[in-house]
């Protein structure tokens, strides 16, 4: 049994049988793009805020870090497709992101399956999974990609710092990839002001059934 994603509508997690697919998989899924990093300014609170999940604090980083982890990957899908992400975006299942407890909102990543080798490059625009020992939420296509639909499966992360975006690293750092074309210097815009009623995580959070809604 598989729990889906960063959460369910109430405090019992759906199985992997009941999050599958749901809708018509649209042909050629197995050949969706990776993300393709880009430079974006990190929000300043909102989804970058402390946050409490079933009792427990998580503390997103609020700055460009480089990060590396391994532990196991699940992933989420027909039951959230459509739904707000803690980014406020809508969640698509047949698009290449993912979901994080702490790494900044948003995120470029690169994901492999070591059992099978594949890799895959997501964009994190999520919080989850609430799961000791799991490291990363998947979406559905990018679960399709790495082979673990089947099940959690062990993965090794790896975030793709603004500078390597900026560098064009992350090209390189594909195996079999052609260098890539000096580095041309390219400004990371600044965030947009946050306004105070700007809070997409912790509506993710009261729609997941995670957090008590707001006191009038």
């Amino acid at each position: 049994m598989v729990l889906a994603a960063c959460s369910s509508p109430g405090p019992r997690r759906p199985a992997i049988d009941a999050d599958g697919p749901g809708v018509r998989v649209p042909p050629g899924l197995d050949r969706v793009p990776d993300a393709e990093p880009r430079l974006e300014p990190l929000r300043l609170g909102g989804p970058n805020k402390p946050y409490q999940v079933l009792g427990r604090w998580y503390t997103p980083a609020a700055s460009d870090i480089a990060w590396r982890e391994t532990g196991l990957a699940s992933w989420y899908g027909a039951r959230f497709h459509g739904r707000p992400t803690a980014s406020g975006e809508t969640y698509d299942m047949f698009a290449m992101t993912a979901a994080h407890k702490t790494l900044p909102l948003p995120s470029y990543a690169r994901v492999r399956n070591p059992a099978n080798g594949r890799e895959v490059v997501v964009r994190i625009n999520d919080r989850g999974p609430f799961v000791d020992g799991r490291v990363i939420d998947l979406s559905y296509a990018a679960a399709l990609r790495l082979g673990v639909l089947g099940g959690v499966a062990p993965v090794e992360l790896v975030r793709i710092t603004a500078d390597e975006i900026r560098a064009g690293l992350w090209q390189r750092q594909r195996r079999g990839s052609a260098p890539a074309p000096a580095p041309v210097p390219v400004p990371v815009p600044d965030a947009p002001p946050l306004r105070v009623d700007d809070d997409p995580l912790g509506a993710m959070l009261v729609d997941r059934g995670l957090a008590p809604p707001p006191q009038p």
